[in-house]
């Protein structure tokens, strides 16, 4: 083994999947990139991080609501631009060509480019650490998208892209919830 600095220990696990969150104030639309999300059971819960630093935190605290959507490999400059970027002087669904679409529970627009949607509800806000807690309340998949393959940051500005699909369903069958 060799040792590597404290301050680097978040790459080896960051890889989760690279979501755009998208918010409404009240009067426009808004997206920021994320890769701090959890899963935190089946029923859905997911967690995110983030906090006043970031323009849509407002949005998320006031009115409670945000769609997680899921980008693919293709998107992957468009995301980086909408990180790197604020919504609180660009409209990042102009600048990067994205396509809102009304969901059918919150205010916050679905991206039509997306491989997946997810509605949802912000149920509780960990101050302490800038975790939002959401839960899903609706969710959609892009059956028209080719690119199916997700994005995944290393937290040093790489990143990984899903590979091929290994089924074990049979094995967890006992471990999985009915009907997945």
């Amino acid at each position: 083994m060799h040792q590597m600095k404290l301050g680097k220990a978040f790459t080896l696990m960051e890889s989760g999947p690279v979501v755009l969150v998208t918010t409404h104030d009240g009067m426009k639309n808004n997206i920021m990139t994320l890769s701090w999300t959890m899963v935190l059971d089946f029923t859905p819960l997911f967690a995110i991080t983030t906090g006043e630093w970031n323009y849509s935190y407002a949005a998320l605290r006031k009115n409670r609501e945000c769609v997680i959507a899921i980008p693919t490999v293709d998107m992957l400059d468009r995301v980086v631009g909408i990180g790197t970027c604020s919504g609180a002087d660009t409209d990042k669904f102009a600048k990067f060509k994205l396509t809102p679409m009304h969901g059918k529970v919150v205010k916050a627009p679905l991206i039509k480019e997306c491989l997946a949607n997810i509605e949802c509800k912000v149920i509780d806000i960990v101050r302490k650490h800038n975790i939002l807690v959401l839960e899903g309340v609706a969710a959609y998949t892009n059956p028209a998208r080719k690119e199916k393959r997700t994005i995944h940051a290393v937290g040093d500005g790489t990143f990984i892209v899903d590979g091929r699909r290994i089924d074990r369903r049979k094995m967890m069958a006992s471990k999985l919830p009915s009907g997945l």
